[in-house]
């Protein structure tokens, strides 16, 4: 087919007739999680391990290329014209947060999937090769290293990472990448899958972590970066554990330092904010000893994580800086001592203003309502940009926030941003 003579109608309406497979493949993907309130999909375990099953079934219906590499990462491929040319790749992970939703990640994949539907509806054959990607472990949580899967593939997951403990088993990272057929020695050797030189671009459609675009009352928004970030999953303030009459001027409470660090940082936040920056600070965990504290005991020890996140790497670095002042302050002040423990951090992640400029194009050729915006979440991407590869972000409509059993996203959100991926493929490859 002269891929130049096709126009965006055929395009919308070969989307719009997949709506059924995509709620199949959501259904499915739903049926495999774990016991929960939620959904759970855990990280190299039976319920990603379910979803990647799941999808491979819906490639092979399609008669694409199927691969995995040592982070058991799965590669869906439809052939392009010129084998031996930079390849496109599009997906997401299909991982969740214990008892989350059931389109963080996956909705990236199944969007995938159904523009690859449609090249193949319309007998197109692209110029080059176009996979979609099921990555692996995105959801840091689960064993507090981030982009495992997609780091692994590129070649780039830090030395140690496979040592990480599963946050509720307690069990090494190597053990489960085996136990799902993956090879941690060539992990750990730093073996690459994929050759960024040979990766013409990775575009990654994902549901909106805040309500920016309910807000706007926009389907779909073109992303323009993914933050950075540093995290210290493990900080822990020493104080004493004394009797509740102890007088004030005695105590080493460290409850009453983790509430004034915690307060420090927010006003830190609050005074960025006032200045337009965008950032995002975070204590997902607080919590004394349970083997120790009570009713009448004064607490001496706490524990907490901390993850911060902006997009600019000097305004990290400001950030990192001023915390890290605010502790010593605290610690003069309530006579305590906070360790912070082992540092983990991800990148920026820039897109292309190409890519950008191509996904807008797409959209209003469509007719498609969209809008421009930072992403307030970390994504597979910024892995594959700081590899080198341009990256593309779709982000889709989602009413109730994100890592919960509530989010909500309208499937015509998801063909909306599917249609805007797939004319952008079809321009681009013409």
């Amino acid at each position: 087919m002269n891929m130049k003579a096709l126009t965006s109608p055929p395009i919308t309406e070969a989307v719009t007739e997949l709506k059924g497979v995509a709620v199949s493949l959501f259904a499915q993907l739903a049926n495999g999680r774990l016991p929960g309130a939620g959904i759970t999909r855990d990280t190299y375990g039976a319920g990603e391990t379910r979803g990647h099953d799941v999808v491979v079934n819906y490639a092979r219906q399609l008669g694409l290329e199927i691969a995995k590499d040592a982070a058991a990462n799965t590669y869906m491929t439809l052939p392009g014209r010129n084998r031996d040319a930079p390849k496109i790749i599009v997906g997401s992970h299909l991982d969740s947060v214990p008892n989350g939703g059931n389109y963080d990640g996956a909705a990236g994949v199944v969007a995938g999937l159904l523009a690859v539907s449609v090249f193949k509806k319309l007998g197109i054959r692209p110029a080059c090769d176009i996979t979609v990607m099921a990555i692996r472990a995105e959801e840091s949580i689960w064993f507090q290293v981030s982009y495992i899967g997609s780091r692994a593939a590129l070649g780039m997951l830090p030395i140690g990472a496979l040592d990480a403990k599963r946050f509720d088993t307690g069990r090494p990272l190597s053990a489960y990448v085996a136990e799902c057929g993956g090879d941690p020695r060539a992990i750990e050797k730093g073996i690459a899958a994929l050759d960024p030189k040979k990766i013409r671009s990775f575009i990654e459609l994902h549901i909106e972590q805040a309500p920016t675009l309910v807000e706007a009352g926009q389907p779909i928004a073109v992303g323009t970066c993914i933050p950075g970030n540093f995290r210290y999953p493990h900080i822990r303030i020493h104080g004493r554990h004394d009797h509740v009459g102890m007088p004030r001027r005695f105590r080493h409470d460290a409850v009453a330092a983790g509430s004034e660090l915690i307060s420090a940082m927010d006003r830190l936040w609050a005074e960025r904010d006032a200045r337009g920056i965008s950032m995002a600070i975070t204590v997902g965990r607080c919590m004394t000893d349970p083997s120790a504290h009570g009713l009448t005991i004064v607490p001496g020890k706490l524990e907490l994580s901390l993850d911060v996140r902006a997009y600019d790497p000097l305004e990290l670095a400001s950030l990192e800086a001023d915390i890290v002042e605010v502790a010593k302050q605290v610690e003069e002040r309530y006579r305590v001592r906070i360790e912070f423990g082992t540092r983990a951090e991800a990148p920026i992640g820039p897109c292309s203003p190409k890519i950008c400029d191509g996904l807008a194009d797409a959209a209003a050729k469509l007719g498609i309502a969209f809008d421009r915006i930072v992403s307030p979440a970390s994504h597979d991407a910024a892995a594959f940009a700081q590899a080198g590869v341009p990256i593309g972000m779709i982000f889709v409509r989602n009413e109730n926030g994100s890592h919960n059993p509530q989010e909500h996203m309208e499937i015509t959100d998801l063909l909306d941003g599917t249609a805007v991926m797939a004319e952008w493929l079809r321009k681009e490859l013409s």
